[in-house]
Formats: C-alpha cells, structure tokens, sequence
C-alpha cells in the first residue's frame, strides 16, 4: 500500500483511506463542494471534492475507511487531492485498519505490562485500592485512546504511553529525593489524564466531545474521581492528595489547573507532565528535518525553532 508520505504530484490513487474529517463548500458560482482530510500511519492528505453528489456524504464519513479513486497535484506548495470516486468498503480485518492511524511507538503488550507492574507495586492500601478501581472503571478506553487530537501522544494508546512514561519518572525521581511519597507521585502519573477518555471520541479520528469543550479533562476527571473514591469509603487523606493532583497537574491556572500544586508530589507531576510532553513534540518536530538544519516554527514551544545536531560517533 502506498503512504500518504511517500506521493508525489501526478500519483495516481487507487486503493483505501481513512476519512479524517469532512467540510462543506461553496464556489463562487454556487456549486457545492467538499474538503477531505484523509489520513493512514504516515500522515494526513488534503483532498478536494468538487462534484458532490447525494451519495457522498454517506460514504465520506470519519472514521471509515474509504476506497478512493483520484489524482494528486501541488496546490500552494502543498500536495493535494482531486477526488474522482469514493466506494464504501464492506469489510476490514483489524490489521489491515493498522495502516491508517498511529499507535504506540511501545508495543501495547509491554505498555499493558509495565502498567500492571506498577498497579502490583504499591505499598499504601489505599493508593493501590483507588488506582486499581479507577484505572479498572475506565479501563477498555485508558489503554487504547490518544492523548490529544494533535501537539502530544496523539496517537493510538497515548494516555497509557503518556502515563507510562511518567510513572517512570516519578519512580526515578522518589528514589532520587528520600522524602517524596512515591506511591502518590507514580499513582499521580498513572491517573492525571484520565478525564480524556471522556473528554475526546473516535479514537482513530480523534475529536473533542462536547463535554470536553465545555468542561475539559481536569474537571470532568475530578467530579468522576469523587464519585468513585466516595464509595470506597476511605479514612485517610490520600483521596484529597490525589484529588489535589488531579486538580494541579497543568502546574498553572493560565494553563487550566484550577489550583496551583500545594505539595511536593503535585508540583513534581505538573513538572514531569511538562517533561514528558515536551520531549514527545520536540522528537515528533525533528523528525524528517536534515540534521545541521532547524524547524518551522513551533506554536507548542513558544514558537521557536528547533535545531537538529549533527550525529556524533559515541567513543
């Protein structure tokens, strides 16, 4: 199968896509027309629709997975998609849908066990008893949804990768720093972005739900969060601990924490939060770029441009 990121102009497509998203038009003489961003693992594809008829809409549909007939050619220096055909198709295997989103650069079965490592590590009772409920509760979508729609882990597994990846940290900075509460701060990691299983939809084609536009994951998490951890009927502080976290993990009001950290463990999360997530949008800035050369601006980074070293030999 040919990848989006390997055409050129005047390839010719004949073969699947899957429908990112869909967008009506108008021209200037009145004709209706569509804008289509397809997408595979490689990348996304701008395509245009201009003969719609009434059977377009029922098959262009995010999410789905479309036999596309077209012609591609450069339109402002981008390439672009002139639609010819589109066929419904009957049937996918679940591998072959691997081709068209991204997943985990972890494999899942190694993410799923590093998360059940940490879940059977915990020497607080009640740490382990909400982690394990709540992680259990959400469970199907915490280990397969993104991250986000775009900037971070925005691919298949992200909110576990991301987790993951801050658990280990949190295990190597409360073996680095005696007085942190390790089982706070690697629960912490685990359970901080919880509220995106609810805050995003279609996981292959990611899209925020209307909750998530009007709440937002840290708020929608904390009143999920209480719910739960009331039953559980727990005495000592820890709920309010890790409640707290929940609540601090973005470290800034201007950020969308609606309180600033107030102990070691909060501050350090919103710390490794920030670590793990820049570290991803840089990788995924420098990638394809020539070493010796930098990046467009990055929007995410305070628009700055990234430079990409030389490779030197290790001695």
């Amino acid at each position: 199968m040919q990848l989006i990121k390997d055409l050129v102009s005047g390839d010719v497509i004949n073969g699947p896509l899957l429908v990112n998203s869909v967008t009506k038009g108008v021209t200037d003489n009145g004709r209706e027309y569509l804008t289509i961003i397809f997408q595979d693992l490689s990348g996304t594809l701008e395509a245009k629709k201009w003969d719609v008829n009434p059977d377009d809409l029922n098959i262009l549909v995010p999410g789905e997975i479309v036999s596309i007939g077209g012609i591609i050619s450069t339109y402002k220096n981008n390439l672009q998609l002139k639609v010819v055909s589109a066929h419904k198709i009957e049937e996918l295997s679940e591998e072959d849908k691997k081709h068209f989103y991204r997943v985990s650069p972890i494999p899942y079965d190694q993410l799923v066990a590093r998360l059940n490592k940490y879940l059977d590590s915990f020497s607080d009772p009640d740490v382990a008893l909400i982690t394990k409920t709540i992680i259990e509760h959400f469970y199907d979508k915490y280990v397969t949804y993104p991250a986000a729609v775009r900037v971070h882990h925005e691919f298949g597994s992200g909110i576990l990768h991301h987790s993951i990846m801050m658990a280990d940290l949190a295990d190597f900075i409360a073996k680095a720093y005696p007085g942190v509460d390790r089982d706070i701060l690697v629960a912490g990691a685990l359970l901080h972005d919880m509220g995106k299983v609810i805050e995003y939809e279609k996981p292959m084609t990611p899209t925020v739900t209307k909750e998530g536009r009007l709440i937002g994951h840290i708020s929608i998490f904390y009143a999920e969060y209480c719910k739960i951890v009331d039953r559980l009927n727990i005495k000592s502080e820890v709920p309010l601990l890790l409640g707290h976290m929940i609540l601090a993990h973005h470290g800034k009001l201007e950020f969308g924490s609606p309180v600033l950290p107030m102990t070691m463990e909060a501050t350090l999360l919103s710390m490794i939060d920030l670590l793990d997530s820049r570290v991803m949008i840089i990788n995924k800035a420098l990638e394809g770029v020539n070493e010796g050369e930098f990046t467009p601006r990055q929007w995410a980074l305070d628009d700055v441009m990234l430079y990409k070293p030389y490779h030197r030999e290790k001695k």
